[in-house]
């Protein structure tokens, strides 16, 4: 692991310092607010939309876009103000409807993918360091910031957000008191033609965006720790690479951000990704955490104890992970992610989840082509009803053995009765309004 880190710290050094590469800063020490807080009403910098306390977005303009080369590195720089906890951030790459003027958070026009995610560290802005660095290779994202389709269809923006909550550190951090200013953020791009080959994917399809997942409110399958959502291709694609950015989360004793669970990933009731957070050294961060805290403590750690239980880094990047799929038929498709053995010790915690695909189609595709549904079925396994929760209505569920025979049909209603057939898995295939069509493996008991 060090030497990956390494590798790529001697890589991206090299590309931001290269005299050949062109430096674009998108956002500049924007200063964040309380995230519990209501609105400020406070100065916006100049070009920027303040989407809420914790977000800053900027439109990157047609001169911007153009000048992006194959190689292309993203920077955050998060600076210390008055938070001294760990907090999640992240970057979205923001399509708006073409000359629309301004949006919102939750403008159901947008069409929103996370590009990147981070862990703030345990900051004092009264001791140094007082900025932490975050990079990332965003070299996929060159053919979306070229593609003149999408840039006729769409203005395209960068948002930054960087949560934070001051309460602790207005008691604790020197200079704090009464202040709600949390962080400041700055956003930049580096990219270069160096060394790169650019890639020929013309496709982009946001699947989940930041989606909250539990076992006890927010599940597609009650009691179990499963996200559910149906897509549909207008058209096949050709690798089809999918990236998915996970981090669990909540403090409390035993909580999920502390324990590492196997993750699963299928597409088509395909397992196409298995994997466990953390099982780095966080000790490279140390130097980020000048503020006391419980998860370095004041001495270093061995790599055995580190492994041993972090899911992630205060001071480090979440990895984004990914999987291809050299073909990808036209028509629907399921993806799952799953972490069976979560607890949610004492129904606190979540994970958060996002997931987005880029390849290859012979036919023009437009991110407005592209439909999502999430989709609750439960429960799995059963030993009678299977039930179908959707925002859209079903038109049909058929059961089906093993062999593709079809056992039995409804119409216009969310639920079957499996209950007269004998244990064994079984498949569904389920129509939704508006032609969404899918199937899904169940089990019955």
């Amino acid at each position: 692991m060090y030497k990956k880190l390494l590798f790529l710290s001697i890589c991206f050094s090299g590309l931001l310092q290269s005299q050949t590469t062109q430096v674009m800063n998108v956002i500049s020490q924007a200063t964040y607010y309380d995230g519990y807080a209501a609105t400020v009403s406070d100065p916006v910098p100049a070009g920027l939309i303040r989407l809420s306390n914790t977000r800053y977005a900027r439109k990157l303009t047609d001169a911007e876009l153009n000048s992006f080369k194959a190689k292309i590195a993203m920077r955050v720089t998060i600076g210390a103000l008055c938070d001294n906890y760990d907090r999640l951030g992240s970057v979205y790459l923001a399509m708006i409807p073409k000359n629309q003027p301004t949006y919102t958070m939750t403008d159901v026009n947008v069409k929103r993918i996370e590009v990147g995610r981070y862990i703030t560290p345990f900051m004092n802005k009264n001791r140094s360091p007082l900025e932490v660095p975050y990079t990332y290779d965003l070299s996929n994202l060159y053919n979306v910031f070229h593609d003149t389709t999408l840039r006729a269809a769409y203005d395209m923006y960068m948002e930054l957000d960087v949560f934070g909550v001051p309460y602790a550190a207005q008691t604790q951090v020197s200079g704090c008191t009464g202040r709600i200013d949390v962080f400041s953020g700055t956003l930049s791009f580096f990219s270069t033609d160096t060394g790169a080959t650019s890639s020929d994917q013309n496709t982009l399809t946001p699947i989940l965006t930041y989606s909250t997942l539990n076992n006890y409110n927010n599940t597609d399958v009650p009691g179990e720790t499963v996200r559910i959502v149906n897509f549909n291709l207008p058209n096949p694609v050709t690798n089809a690479r999918f990236y998915v950015i996970s981090t669990p989360h909540g403090a409390n004793s035993g909580g999920e951000e502390y324990v590492r669970r196997q993750n699963y990933t299928y597409i088509d009731d395909v397992q196409m990704l298995t994997y466990t957070p953390g099982g780095i050294s966080c000790e490279p961060y140390r130097v980020y955490n000048t503020q006391g805290n419980g998860i370095y403590g004041t001495v270093p750690k061995t790599l055995n104890e580190w492994t041993s239980w972090n899911n992630w880094c205060p001071g480090n990047s979440v990895p984004i992970r990914g999987f291809t799929m050299p073909n990808l038929a036209a028509g629907n498709h399921t993806l799952k992610h799953t972490i069976p053995t979560a607890v949610f010790n004492q129904q606190q915690g979540d994970v958060f989840l996002s997931v987005y695909m880029q390849g290859k189609s012979n036919a023009t595709l437009d991110v407005k082509d592209i439909k999502t549904t999430d989709v609750s079925i439960y429960p799995n396994p059963t030993s009678d009803f299977i039930n179908i929760r959707s925002k859209e209505d079903v038109i049909s569920i058929s059961i089906f053995s093993v062999d593709g025979k079809k056992l039995a049909e409804n119409y216009k209603e969310n639920r079957i009765d499996i209950s007269a057939y004998p244990s064994g898995v079984y498949f569904l295939n389920i129509v939704l309004k508006g032609g969404i069509n899918f199937k899904h493996k169940i089990i019955k008991k």
